[in-house]
């Protein structure tokens, strides 16, 4: 046998040996407990969420998970940890949607990018966030609001979490839609931005309905509308934006399911339909409920990639809109 001739032959039986083995491991997966990188600090709503699924998933994918708080620098340290793990389905992901797209247009490099090092696996849930002023401004409803602000054009504070934060782009997208001019306020983190809004040195935001439902039961906080399409089962009599006339109003926060790209299709699509199943268990759904959060999976994997490509691209617009610039 030529030389040539007897190398092509190993290769060759190296490369069957090495798709019979991927395939293997696929059809063991899993073997071991999985470690699942929550991509925020311990108690935060991110890691809030992953504990009130995890039970369930893990009983579903038949392994324990390991949670690990990978909190800082925006939930960019536990993205690139996951980013450099190795593909084979033991390394996962629960990431947010501000970090996973904002961090693109507010930091002037990463270590990642999210389009190319990722495989999507599912959505989880969809985090309501609902319209609230301060009770001092007389506006009882979305369409008093936007009337006011246009009769005193940048005369009423929006607060924000930070620049580039969920509250901050959903506020800008409020402000263009309605056509009014307000000026952004952004405070260093979702409390003091509450606490802003409390004490009247904002006048309005939008954020994540969890966060200020004690606010707003207590009269601290006047409610107005839920900012997504839906109305909120932790303020079911709460009308929408949309319907509040703002039409195509519509501003949606997730987190979701990750895995380092070219980790093999059966192992993402094993993940998936345990996701799903997780989901859709009544405790789950209670436990999100009370949290104003809506489990929202996906149909497959390639699914939510397609949503998440889409969601990048309206984030990408409203950065601009808003004129954050990288730091």
């Amino acid at each position: 046998m030529k030389c040539g001739s007897l190398v092509f032959a190993v290769a060759a039986t190296c490369a069957i040996s090495s798709v019979h083995a991927a395939q293997s491991e696929s059809r063991s997966y899993p073997n071991r407990p999985i470690r699942v990188i929550a991509a925020q600090s311990a108690g935060s709503s991110l890691d809030t969420l992953v504990r009130i699924i995890s039970p369930k998933w893990s009983e579903l994918i038949g392994q324990p998970l390991v949670i690990d708080n990978r909190g800082g620098a925006g939930g960019t340290i536990g993205i690139e940890l996951v980013a450099r793990a190795a593909p084979d389905g033991y390394t996962v992901l629960v990431g947010a949607s501000s970090s996973m797209i904002v961090s693109r247009f507010t930091y002037k490099s990463l270590p990642f990018d999210v389009l190319k090092d990722f495989d999507a696996v599912s959505n989880l849930v969809n985090a309501d966030a609902v319209l609230v002023t301060h009770p001092s401004v007389p506006a009882k409803n979305v369409k008093e609001l936007v009337a006011l602000a246009k009769a005193q054009p940048g005369k009423l504070n929006m607060s924000s979490a930070g620049v580039g934060s969920s509250s901050h782009l959903a506020g800008v997208m409020f402000a263009t839609l309605a056509g009014i001019n307000s000026v952004h306020v952004p405070y260093k983190g979702g409390g003091p931005m509450a606490a802003a809004v409390v004490a009247n040195e904002s006048q309005w935001c939008v954020a994540p309905a969890a966060a200020l439902v004690g606010h707003i039961k207590s009269g601290r906080l006047r409610a107005l509308a839920i900012s997504s399409k839906q109305r909120s089962a932790l303020l079911p009599d709460l009308p929408t934006v949309d319907e509040s006339g703002v039409p195509g109003y519509e501003y949606n926060s997730w987190n979701a399911v990750f895995v380092p790209k070219g980790t093999p299709r059966p192992i993402v699509n094993k993940l998936h339909a345990a996701i799903q199943k997780a989901l859709a268990d009544p405790d789950v759904v209670k436990a999100f409920a009370s949290q104003g959060l809506t489990p929202s999976g996906s149909e497959s994997p390639e699914a939510f990639a397609k949503y998440f490509r889409g969601d990048f691209e309206r984030i990408a617009k409203l950065v601009q809109i808003a004129g954050i610039k990288p730091e």
